[in-house]
């Protein structure tokens, strides 16, 4: 049987993952490839930087 420490603890958890996914899928939306990534919305694969060609 739980206790309501396990409980707090379980919905914390929760909450947790449920914000990572939610950040996670924004990001996606808004077309960034490199989560996390200083640079992420200037990334080359998201053809915003020039190539090395040019």
């Amino acid at each position: 049987m739980l206790n309501i420490a396990d409980v707090i603890i379980i919905i914390i958890v929760a909450v947790i993952c449920g914000l990572s996914i939610h950040y996670i899928y924004k990001q996606k939306k808004q077309g960034v490839h490199c989560i996390g990534c200083p640079a992420a919305a200037s990334c080359p694969k998201c053809g915003k930087c020039r190539s090395k060609d040019e």
